[in-house]
């Protein structure tokens, strides 16, 4: 009986090390060599409304958090100036374009009379006067199509699909030109932003599929690498007075791998799901998309392999 126990109690406690190093390799993977991160967002751009003209607001046809499309009148300033203006400036056309075709017509017929006629200095200021009165013309023109713009863009449109947000404008105020008025986010934009720690850059690769989780929410979202971002902050370095590199002499023992932003693309939103920008996620790099590494993932391969 002894016999048979001693080998019984090896065999029990080498399958006892094998499970613990199974499993403590696979937990090092999972949490160590795994592309996943808790640190996501979701992402969209944002178009800050403002008017291209200053005037006294008379209409607002949005509400805050209200869904618009691109082109969507959002408010209305004051048009009645901007019609003045524009009857001021087509006036100034009209008078322009008469006084342009007299002083033409007066150097085309000096142009035809002989020498005997009309001096040679009478057919240059002619011809001098003509030009003016064209360039006159050009600019009175010109004054007029500023102002129909003008008119134009006293109606305030949505430049993109999307949601409007943060907006407190009301009828009566006054606003001036560049003054943002709102946020409009813009819903074509939409994307998740994985912020992964660079050792698990090498498994990540643009095309990888990805899985999305957002806080809160039982259902997955899916979606592919579209980008990896080109650079981050180097914070141990500044540039000095004279624009020579500063660089942090203090050097950390313990140095935490920095964070580097993975943007996202999704395949498709289900419906009811609401991706408030900002929201947080949860993002990982599916394994079939995921290219191994070195080290500790290879050997939790070959030992999977050999099981």
């Amino acid at each position: 009986m002894k016999t048979i126990a001693l080998p019984l109690r090896l065999l029990t406690t080498l399958a006892t090390v094998a499970a613990a190093v199974f499993v403590g390799l696979g937990l090092w993977n999972y949490y160590i060599d795994a592309p996943w991160t808790r640190d996501g967002r979701v992402r969209a751009d944002v178009a800050i409304i403002a008017p291209d003209v200053s005037g006294l607001v008379t209409q607002v046809f949005v509400a805050d958090n209200q869904h618009v499309k691109k082109g969507d009148v959002l408010f209305r300033i004051d048009p009645e100036r901007f019609r003045l203006a524009l009857r001021e400036a087509e006036a100034q056309v009209a008078a322009r374009e008469a006084t342009y075709i007299q002083t033409a017509a007066d150097y085309t017929r000096y142009s035809k009379l002989t020498d005997l006629s009309v001096t040679q200095q009478r057919l240059e200021l002619a011809r001098a006067d003509a030009e003016a009165a064209k360039a006159a013309y050009d600019q009175a023109v010109a004054d007029r199509d500023l102002a129909k713009l003008n008119l134009d863009r006293s109606e305030v449109r949505a430049s993109v699909n999307g949601v409007i947000t943060n907006m407190g404008l009301r009828p009566g105020t006054y606003i001036s030109t560049g003054h943002g008025a709102m946020a409009l986010i813009d819903e074509d934009t939409l994307r998740v932003e994985g912020y992964f720690e660079e050792t698990k850059l090498p498994r990540i690769h643009v095309g990888s599929r990805a899985t999305i989780r957002l806080m809160g929410d039982d259902r997955d979202l899916t979606g592919h690498v579209e980008s990896i971002a080109g650079g981050i902050v180097d914070r141990e370095r500044s540039d000095g007075a004279n624009l020579l590199a500063d660089v942090n002499p203090t050097f950390s023992w313990v140095r935490l791998a920095q964070r580097v932003p993975v943007r996202i693309k999704l395949d498709a939103v289900p419906n009811g799901e609401d991706l408030v920008s900002g929201r947080t996620a949860t993002v990982s790099i599916t394994p079939d998309a995921a290219k191994p590494r070195h080290g500790f993932s290879h050997l939790w391969q070959m030992i999977a392999a050999l099981i």
